[in-house]
């Protein structure tokens, strides 16, 4: 593998790194919505990442084996997801129903924090990763002086 391959793979996790940070902000800005758009409460969102091979051109399809197994990620949708939502005892919310309980959206705070802190250290990581290509292009250009 070359060196601008990882540094496109790394490209891929930094973006798609980006997307599920900005899905898990809007869980966490919405988690106590109870009336959308759509009706109902705010349905958590989960960003859904997809393995894809890393080539640019024809050349680098007919490449060895090496860069046969170079994958990068794409974010391919944000799915709702299917748990219901929260129901909580709260007779004098405007959006209670005749028995006093209020539909909350399906987000669970703890676990959207362990998900921003794993998206956060995988960012890092591809960050970590561009950063050694570079320093290692660095070096071999100071070697051919």
């Amino acid at each position: 593998m070359d060196l601008f391959s990882s540094m496109r793979i790394s490209a891929t996790g930094l973006d798609a790194q980006t997307k599920r940070m900005n899905t898990i902000s809007s869980n966490i800005a919405n988690a106590e919505t109870t009336e959308t758009e759509e009706g109902g409460p705010y349905r958590k969102k989960d960003a859904v990442f997809t393995a894809t091979p890393d080539r640019e051109n024809f050349s680098e399809i007919l490449a060895g084996e090496m860069d046969e197994k170079a994958q990068g990620v794409l974010v391919t949708e944000v799915r709702e997801d299917p748990r219901p939502p929260r129901m909580v005892y709260n007779p004098s919310h405007p959006h209670a129903n005749a028995e006093g309980y209020v539909a909350m959206p399906n987000v669970n705070m703890t676990e959207e924090m362990a998900n921003m802190i794993s998206a956060q250290r995988s960012y890092e990581a591809d960050v970590t990763a561009m950063n050694t290509a570079k320093a290692m292009a660095q070096k071999a250009l100071e070697i051919g002086r």
